[in-house]
């Protein structure tokens, strides 16, 4: 007889066992935001001395201080207060869009402690040279990083395009195809950095970062587990998160909603396609359609809401144009995952007075469970605190607090 049971995990090993409980430790404090001992222990169901063993081994390696007194309001004395350490790892976003790079250093408690963004032109330009470009950005903030006794962990670069094991597949607004974007922004780094250790670096679709973001930083710490994020830039990116995960899709390219067709005999989009959510809706059409250079990209979008604010009329009826198609794309994404909230983030958000109207008529019509009509709170600006490059350092930050032994492991090598 066909034996088709799933083979049985090997018994994990004590080394395994503390590795585990030492995320288990350093989490249960990051969450916190600050705990004793006894608190830690009785959040993750471990012995108070097994705990102060995890403790002295995180504050040893940096992780995590230890100061001050606090009371629970028990008997006993004051227990001491734990904390993510404010120097030591931190995590090093990413950013590089059409019109502008960005990079963001985090450190393991969330906090932003280094921002550098550069506006410029990335359109045409040879993918080695952007990436050395914003390589030199990235070495910039690692500087001042080790200013405040932080020292990235990783890097995490975050591209507007299908991206999957380390290559840009196609990034249509860049102009790129089968970019090994790991290797040569890598390559980079180091060249800009030849005395150091080579830095780990990763890399995702921007409006993944852009949503993992505000689930870290943003709606996501107001309780907002389920949302349909979407990113308005010369493209449109979109990624959906579904009770706290990133839904990737089977290759990792789930969330490209600015290439849903809007109109099969639209015009031509960069993809290759006709009549693309972003012929309509994304900055160079929504400029366009307002009477201003289609190539103006931040000033066009600051020019675009100053004329909104005076109710010129050009610019008002083409973001309601844009609203309008925004809403009929995203009104189907909502019929098929049922969120609890769609974000709008970048260029959106700062024209949110405007488009927001016209967006949440075509949800209240088109949403066939009502929950539009019923709750006119479901559609909102994305956080400040949404944007890609922290969500990509965020990223980092993730996977240090998920195996700090692994971190500290690399540190001594």
């Amino acid at each position: 007889m066909k034996n088709n049971l799933t083979p049985l995990e090997p018994k994990a090993d004590k080394a395994t066992v503390r590795r585990h409980n030492l995320s288990l430790v350093l989490r249960a404090v990051h969450d916190a935001g600050e705990a004793t001992r006894a608190g830690v222990a009785t959040h993750v169901g471990l012995t108070r001395a097994a705990v102060s063993s995890l403790v002295e081994q995180l504050l040893e390696c940096g992780f995590v201080s230890e100061g001050g007194k606090t009371s629970s309001g028990q008997a006993g004395r004051p227990g001491t207060v734990l904390r993510v350490a404010r120097s030591g790892p931190a995590g090093l976003g990413v950013e590089i869009n059409i019109d502008y790079v960005a990079v963001c250093v985090v450190d393991l408690a969330g906090t932003d402690r280094v921002r550098l963004v550069e506006h410029v032109d990335n359109r045409g330009v040879q993918p080695s040279e952007v990436l050395t470009r914003a390589a030199r950005l990235a070495a910039r903030a690692i500087g001042s990083a080790a200013e405040q006794d932080l020292a990235p962990a990783g890097a995490h670069v975050a591209l507007p395009g299908l991206v999957t094991g380390g290559t840009v597949r196609q990034a249509p607004n860049l102009g790129w195809r089968r970019v090994a974007v790991e290797g040569l922004f890598a390559q980079a780094l180091l060249a800009l950095r030849p005395a150091h250790r080579p830095l780990p670096v990763s890399s995702d679709n921007e409006a993944n970062a852009a949503a993992l973001a505000e689930l870290w930083f943003g709606a996501g710490t107001e309780g907002v587990r389920s949302f349909l994020y979407l990113t308005g830039e010369i493209g449109i990116g979109g990624a959906l998160v579904l009770k706290g995960e990133l839904l990737r899709g089977a290759h990792g390219f789930a969330g490209e909603i600015g290439h849903m067709v809007v109109d099969p005999e639209g015009p031509r989009c960069r993809c290759g396609a006709r009549g693309c959510l972003e012929q309509y809706a994304g900055q160079s059409a929504l400029l366009a359609a307002a009477g201003i250079d289609a190539d103006a990209g931040v000033q066009g979008v600051a020019e675009l809401e100053r004329r909104a604010r005076k109710g010129d009329a050009a610019a008002l009826s083409a973001i309601e144009g844009a609203g309008r198609r925004l809403g009929v794309v995203v009104s189907g994404a909502v019929n098929l995952f049922d969120p609890d909230a769609v974000m709008l983030g970048g260029v959106y958000r700062e024209l949110m007075d405007w488009l927001a109207p016209a967006v949440d008529r075509e949800l209240a019509l088109r949403v066939v469970s009502g929950l539009w009509r019923e709750d006119g709170k479901r559609l909102r600006a994305s956080s400040s605190r949404g944007d890609a490059a922290r969500g990509a350092a965020g990223v980092i930050v993730r996977e240090v607090l998920a195996d700090p032994a692994a971190y500290a492991d690399r540190d001594r090598g």
